[in-house]
């Protein structure tokens, strides 16, 4: 009986190890402490670092990012369709490690060599690349999960694992990367980012070597390959799904827009750089600490309402860092609001994507798991952010932005717009379609009867 038919079977009792558990908080940390440095500093990087204008930045990252995003659906079918005697997902920590890690060093390493068309090629080619790869090593994470333990309380276990060792990873990213590179490179801040990444990724090939050796694929499945038509037939109708992929890529928006563009207003408006790496440490404790009271908050807000909140914590944040001045206590504070809200908005959506799995199934009888959550995963998170790194540089360069100059008073009102009121009106984009949802969230215990009893009458 094929996947598209049924659902997953009923769990079994079945722990995993604390070995297991520590390898899957490892795969997750790998994943951030490099592509975190993306997030937070690729931007930075081009224009003040490498030397491209905030012009050719903003459409370099849009157009790779839009490209690197169709590469979601198209590495879950690659996953699908691994077999080796280490199962499916595990492998590829292993067959990625070291490519994840060159690809982000290269990223983050300056030719000085190559005139300014080669350095805008060598710049989309790296950061293209560094994606695609990052792709792979996400989409094993996800999809190793269900073939770890097939009792589901021990997979909400494993998750926590994970998205804790996702959090660190983040954490020492964006804590570290600017004293490093002031340590490492002396001033030169070409060579002390190509040490820091380099150093980071020699950490994140021995520790995914560690995970892929640890790890063990105990119940990996072999159901029938979803026709891509089917996997397509389950977006029909399927409105909790469309309402929260459109959500999520928002989310992405704002998640890159605040990280991306902090790093300036700290320089800049706030004449304080040395903090921005003091707020990226809020950030993500705030955020860590919102992952382990998320299931908490939903008792009492509803899945719709948790992210809805989450929207509302972010907008205070950015404005109270507006209303705070050069008041560093004050903005601390507001800082930890705004990232407690990044958490909810951030963690959210994906636990919300499998019940529109289950709305997907209850709606068209196919069950297309991989294709949904891809989408809306990993395409809004890159679309998005994108998106989210893109916009500023158009902003910016609209006030007059230049690059590590004093700025006027026309750029810093630039900077002041894209770091502060942007983000404020993307959480009400956010927050808004979420009531729609909330009828549908009303019917999921329903729903999920309702499948159960299918799924009986078709095993008989």
């Amino acid at each position: 009986m094929s996947e598209n038919q049924v659902g997953a079977a009923a769990p079994q009792n079945q722990s995993t190890s604390l070995l297991c558990r520590s390898s899957f908080f490892l795969t997750d940390f790998c994943g951030n402490l490099l592509f975190c440095i993306i997030g937070s500093y690729l931007l930075y990087f081009y224009t003040d670092v490498y030397g491209l204008s905030v012009t050719v930045t903003g459409t370099l990252l849009l157009l790779t990012r839009v490209l690197d995003a169709i590469d979601a659906p198209i590495w879950g079918s690659i996953v699908d369709h691994t077999s080796s005697r280490y199962g499916r997902s595990r492998p590829w920590f292993l067959w990625l490690a070291i490519p994840f890690a060159v690809s982000m060093w290269l990223t983050f390493t300056t030719p000085t060599f190559l005139s300014d068309t080669g350095k805008i090629i060598y710049a989309v080619f790296t950061y293209l690349i560094a994606g695609i790869v990052y792709s792979g090593v996400q989409t094993a994470i996800t999809s190793i999960l269900p073939n770890l333990s097939s009792n589901h309380s021990e997979r909400m276990i494993l998750n926590t694992f994970r998205m804790a060792g996702g959090s660190v990873g983040a954490f020492i990213s964006m804590s570290f990367t600017l004293p490093l590179v002031g340590l490492l490179g002396q001033g030169n801040e070409q060579l002390g980012f190509s040490l820091t990444v380099g150093m980071f990724g020699i950490c994140v090939i021995i520790l995914l070597f560690f995970a892929f050796r640890h790890l063990r694929e105990q119940h990996a499945e072999h159901n029938e390959a979803i026709p891509f038509k089917d996997s397509v037939r389950a977006l029909k109708n399927n409105w909790p799904w469309i309402i929260l992929v459109s959500v999520n890529l928002f989310v992405w928006i704002c998640i890159s827009m605040r990280q991306g563009t902090v790093i300036y207003y700290c320089k800049y408006v706030l004449q304080n750089e040395d903090i921005t790496s003091v707020l990226n440490g809020i950030q993500t404790i705030s955020s860590l600490i919102a992952f382990i009271l998320m299931a908490f908050v939903v008792r009492f807000t509803r899945k719709f309402g948790a992210l809805i909140l989450g929207a509302v914590m972010v907008a205070v944040g950015h404005y109270g860092m507006n209303l705070a001045g050069d008041n560093t206590a004050l903005i601390c504070v507001v800082w930890a609001i705004g990232g407690f809200g990044q958490g909810l908005m951030c963690g959210m959506p994906f636990g919300m994507l499998a019940d529109t799995v289950d709305y997907g199934e209850y709606v068209n009888k196919i069950r297309a798991a991989g294709f949904l959550t891809a989408i809306g995963s990993a395409l809004c998170i890159k679309a998005g952010s994108g998106l989210g790194a893109f916009i500023p540089t158009v902003i910016m360069n609209h006030y007059g932005y230049v690059a590590n100059a004093t700025q006027s008073a026309e750029s810093l009102f630039g900077i002041t717009l894209c770091f502060v009121y942007v983000p404020i009106v993307l959480c009400l984009i956010i927050a808004l379609p979420m009531f729609l949802y909330a009828r549908y969230e009303a019917q999921e215990q329903r729903i999920v009867q309702e499948l159960a009893a299918r799924n009986q009458v078709q095993s008989a």
